[in-house]
């Protein structure tokens, strides 16, 4: 083991019925207790979330209402979940912004105290951003094998940014993946502009992003109180919200745009 653990480390992962901290229940709870001298107790439950687990949602984990029926609540394990974390250090992907606030909700909901002050908490997933960063210049020694010399000078960011672009589809060309949300898989990557085009720019409607096409081809708004929303609906229902936009600092392609999808309802009748 490399880790210098001082406290057993508690490293989790919850499977939900969703990613609304409020509504959504844990499905299912793992965790993994590595004590410092290396050695490992792991506790899996199944937990029956006592509403319906959507359907999108059993397609990426595979636990279905008919799986948790007859298990426990979380109430009723929520004290043994507690027990087995004291005095345990936290871990786990993702468990800054999800894991660790849904747990939280759960015991505290089951009346169990949460208490974060004396642990120490690690993502692993900030430790990932922060060493491989998402940046052109950490995408041309992946993809080319290469270091960029003179970045941000225009010329040569552009002629990395080709030789990305080229070593990515040669790399990802018919190579099949899940959709994560769907369980559907696909091969998106394709050597042609158009489905290139389609995975990366498709839904886009004004280049700040603030209204995108939904997976029916409908423009919604993409930010806000009204996010997700359908564009002309809003505009109908509320019209000053047009002119709030208008005439606030929006970019002037953004007031185009919804000026465009405003004015093709009268040209659609």
């Amino acid at each position: 083991m490399n880790l210098h653990l001082k406290n057993p480390l508690a490293v989790f992962d919850l499977e939900t019925t969703g990613i609304n901290i409020v509504k959504d229940r844990i499905v299912e709870i793992s965790i993994v207790k590595v004590m410092p001298n290396g050695e490992k107790e792991i506790k899996t439950k199944r937990v029956n979330p006592t509403i319906p687990i959507p359907s999108e949602s059993s397609m990426i984990h595979g636990i279905y209402d008919e799986d948790v029926k007859d298990a426990p609540t979380f109430k009723q394990i929520a004290k043994e979940i507690a027990k087995f974390l004291e005095g345990c250090d936290l871990a786990g992907f993702n468990v800054l912004k999800f894991d660790i606030p849904m747990l939280a909700e759960e015991l505290l909901r089951a009346g169990v105290e949460f208490d974060t002050k004396n642990r120490k908490i690690v993502d692993s997933q900030k430790i990932f951003h922060m060493m491989e960063p998402r940046t052109l210049h950490a995408a041309y020694k992946f993809y080319c094998d290469k270091d960029l010399e003179n970045a941000h000078s225009a010329e040569a960011d552009t002629l990395a940014t080709y030789e990305v672009l080229d070593a990515q589809v040669k790399r990802y060309e018919n190579v099949e993946i899940k959709d994560q949300k769907t369980g559907k898989t696909s091969v998106p990557v394709k050597n042609d502009m158009q489905s290139l085009h389609e995975i990366t720019s498709s839904n886009m409607i004004d280049f700040a992003g603030r209204m995108v096409y939904n997976s029916e081809g409908v423009a919604v708004f993409n930010f806000g109180k009204h996010k997700n929303r359908p564009v002309l609906e809003v505009l109908k229902k509320e019209p000053g919200y047009y002119d709030w936009i208008i005439n606030n600092e929006f970019a002037l392609n953004t007031k185009q745009k919804l000026t465009e999808i405003k004015l093709s309802q009268f040209n659609n009748k």
